[in-house]
């Protein structure tokens, strides 16, 4: 987790005292509109909070614009990055991405308190944590929305899917499942594929955008590191081994398995250490430069 987004989690945990913090979650996940989905977010870390109840209705899946209209992934167009309509997808790619991680953040505060109480763990932590990273995914999306319209487009105007979203309904009955898929599956790939997006950004000249994906990098170690953390405290509470948890998690909760190739350095960062994806992390056979190939 960043520095800024260490400081709003504690700042959270004081905010959470006053017992509003389950309607705001709540909030967030029913709003639609995705500006108004990021106040929703905002919201959590600088605005007063009021008591309100304790019991919420939490919904099986977030409120959704109209547009983008969202369609299997391979029938998502992939565009060269050398051509403007190219950058522009990839930015809306990852606009998408970010706004379901604002769901993603706020549901796993709200939807998992309690299991991570009955472990005899500090949900108020738990809470805060998660709601900072939402705070942190809000940030990004509106960075990346006013990046894609001064490209002249807007989020909304290219097919997006629901794969991501999909993949976390899955989890729902479980916070160690929910942490192996979404933190330390779906966003640790992106620690694995966004250098190489910076790095062909910056070299068709689209400095900003390129900086723009490495600062999402740098915080995203931070939310990989957040699920880590809270996975590896639930298994120590549990008796259970880590990586034999998490490797028996994805096998039964991810469709497809880990592919690589794996950015180790990032995820070591954020604690995710090669054993956790050694099952999918072998080495290709090692080819002999000498020898001349037949046929």
């Amino acid at each position: 987790m960043s520095t800024r987004s260490w400081r709003r989690s504690n700042r959270l945990i004081d905010l959470l005292q006053v017992g509003a913090w389950r309607e705001i979650a709540i909030r967030v996940l029913e709003t639609a509109d995705p500006l108004g989905k990021c106040r929703a977010a905002l919201h959590a870390a600088r605005a007063p909070l009021t008591v309100a109840s304790s019991k919420v209705s939490i919904p099986d899946s977030p409120a959704r614009p109209s547009r983008p209209l969202l369609v299997p992934p391979q029938q998502v167009e992939k565009r060269k990055l050398g051509t403007p309509e190219g950058r522009v997808s990839l930015l809306h790619a990852l606009a998408h991405i970010e706004l379901n991680a604002i769901d993603l953040a706020f549901d796993m505060a709200v939807r998992f308190e309690k299991e991570i109480n009955d472990a005899s763990l500090d949900s108020r932590v738990f809470v805060a944590d998660w709601m900072a990273v939402g705070v942190e995914e809000a940030s990004h999306f509106r960075l990346l929305l006013s990046r894609l319209q001064a490209l002249e487009s807007d989020y909304g105007e290219l097919p997006a899917h629901g794969s991501l979203w999909e993949a976390a309904s899955l989890t729902r009955d479980s916070v160690l499942a929910r942490l192996a898929v979404a933190p330390m599956v779906l966003e640790a790939r992106g620690l694995d594929v966004t250098p190489s997006m910076a790095a062909r950004l910056r070299r068709v000249g689209d400095i900003k955008s390129a900086d723009l994906v490495d600062r999402i990098h740098r915080d995203e170690i931070g939310h990989v590191a957040t699920g880590v953390r809270w996975f590896r405290a639930v298994c120590q509470a549990r008796r259970l081994l880590p990586e034999a948890e998490f490797e028996r998690l994805v096998i039964e909760r991810f469709k497809g398995g880990l592919k690589g190739p794996f950015n180790g350095s990032a995820r070591g960062a954020a604690g995710l250490d090669a054993a956790f994806y050694a099952r999918w992390n072998k080495p290709c056979e090692a080819v002999d430069p000498t020898r001349r190939r037949t046929g």
